[in-house]
């Protein structure tokens, strides 16, 4: 049996990489600050010693470990060094759930593997540095990279914490213009794709890029899905980006929201043609089934709600 890692599992890709990889059969240790329970080990992800101690034995490091935005500038170069440390150390396969940051705020329409980056924003130019980090480590390192990610778990994502948040009230806010496409990703596909992909790690070059498509939906597309899982229309209001703008007067990590706006005024989806094919009877949830998981505990709320009106 194979042996896998997962930094960062009680975060939202950790929890979705660590279950996936359990289903698909592997020995699966989750590590991470205030980690409990059994197969578990704390770690602080910065500690290259620490690391390097915990990942022994492993043969995939998942590197799942995200921090607020406005730490990343300190906190990402350490967990870099850390895991690239270890997996030198132990002969391991990195993976990485890679985002859309690299191709900078101008990006073009489709997104592919070979999409140059351009780290004209602060996040951008971090994952960019990070990710050569890697590939220049000579350690063998697979970058899974998608859009927003959305589950049925509340955990910060933009879905779950701002879009479907009032959900309960009859109402969806959405951040964007609502004819622009946006990328998503159904995190449990993206987990199960993760998987997937390490049983083949031996095949594949040393620092390898797959781009997860997932939906590629406008804000009007995302909407209706939303109400025909709820059964009824909703309403829609705009997200307040002037109260964020303000906040990011005092908040570092509302000016690193504000920075990102622009994934939301520029139409762009993920061409996934290269999983695909490494991957041919891989499917995803189909998207009326994922947007229905994802809003069932927060429409059986809206039901109660507008049966009690």
């Amino acid at each position: 049996m194979a042996n896998v890692i997962v930094l960062g599992a009680k975060g939202r890709v950790g929890r979705a990489a660590a279950r996936a990889f359990a289903e698909a059969g592997w020995s699966v240790t989750r590590a991470g600050r205030g980690i409990d329970g059994p197969g578990s080990v704390q770690v602080d992800a910065t500690d290259r010693a620490a690391v390097t101690r915990a990942c022994a034995g492993a043969d995939v490091i998942v590197n799942a470990v995200n921090p607020p935005y406005h730490h990343w500038v300190q906190t990402v170069p350490k967990v870099t060094e850390a895991v690239i440390a270890a997996a030198r150390a132990h002969g391991a396969t990195v993976m990485i759930p890679g985002n859309i940051y690299n191709y900078g705020h101008s990006l073009p329409p489709v997104l592919r593997e070979d999409t140059p980056w351009v780290a004209n924003t602060r996040k951008g130019g971090i994952r960019i540095r990070m990710e050569r980090a890697y590939r220049d480590s000579g350690v063998r390192t697979i970058v899974l990279r998608s859009g927003d990610y959305f589950e049925a778990a509340q955990t910060g994502d933009w879905f779950g914490s701002y879009i479907t948040a009032k959900l309960g009230q009859g109402k969806v806010t959405y951040p964007g213009p609502r004819d622009q496409v946006h990328a998503w990703a159904y995190l449990p596909d993206v987990g199960r794709a993760m998987a997937a992909l390490a049983d083949l790690r031996s095949t594949f070059d040393t620092f390898e890029e797959f781009n997860f498509d997932g939906y590629a939906l406008t804000g009007d597309d995302l909407i209706a899905l939303i109400e025909q899982a709820v059964g009824r229309p909703l309403r829609v209001t705009p997200f307040p980006w002037f109260a964020v703008r303000m906040m990011g007067l005092w908040s570092p990590l509302m000016r690193e929201v504000l920075e990102m706006r622009y994934l939301w005024q520029r139409p762009h989806a993920v061409d996934g043609t290269k999983l695909n094919g490494v991957l041919p009877a891989f499917r995803s949830t189909p998207v009326d089934r994922a947007i229905a998981a994802s809003v069932r505990d927060k429409t059986e709320a809206y039901v109660t709600d507008a049966a009690r009106a």
